[in-house]
């Protein structure tokens, strides 16, 4: 499933190089790592309790601009309902793909109508 989610933010790349930004990594880098081996990604990671150093920290509540300017795709998975808001709302603001993957028995807090539920092979996700 996470190559298959994975293979479709890469779909969605379409800019060369694609900037791509994961926002509350966690501990779960695998998308991550499967996005980083192409050459046309430019891809950070962030999170409030960064984990490795890769990972950038950053306060999603409170985000530095600079770290998202130009992204082209960003996307988050399973980050905790309280932050999907600011994250939805730093999407608008970057103008770029965003693409989340809640919990699977988990409602999305958010508040755009226009979020669609995606399926991608055995991926499911929303997109804006």
């Amino acid at each position: 499933m996470w190559d298959d989610f994975a293979e479709f933010i890469l779909t969605q790349a379409t800019e060369n190089p694609t900037r791509i930004v994961e926002i509350a990594v966690g501990k779960f880098d695998g998308v991550y790592q499967y996005l980083k081996r192409n050459e046309n990604i430019e891809i950070i990671k962030t999170d409030i309790l960064p984990n490795d150093d890769e990972v950038i920290k950053d306060d999603i509540t409170n985000p530095n601009l600079e770290l998202y300017e130009n992204a082209d795709i960003i996307y988050s998975i399973r980050p905790p309902s309280e932050l999907q808001p600011h994250i939805e709302r730093l999407s608008r603001k970057v103008g770029g793909t965003f693409i989340i993957k809640p919990l699977c028995n988990e409602d999305l807090n958010i508040s755009s109508h226009k979020v669609k539920l995606k399926n991608y092979k055995k991926a499911s996700f929303y997109i804006l």
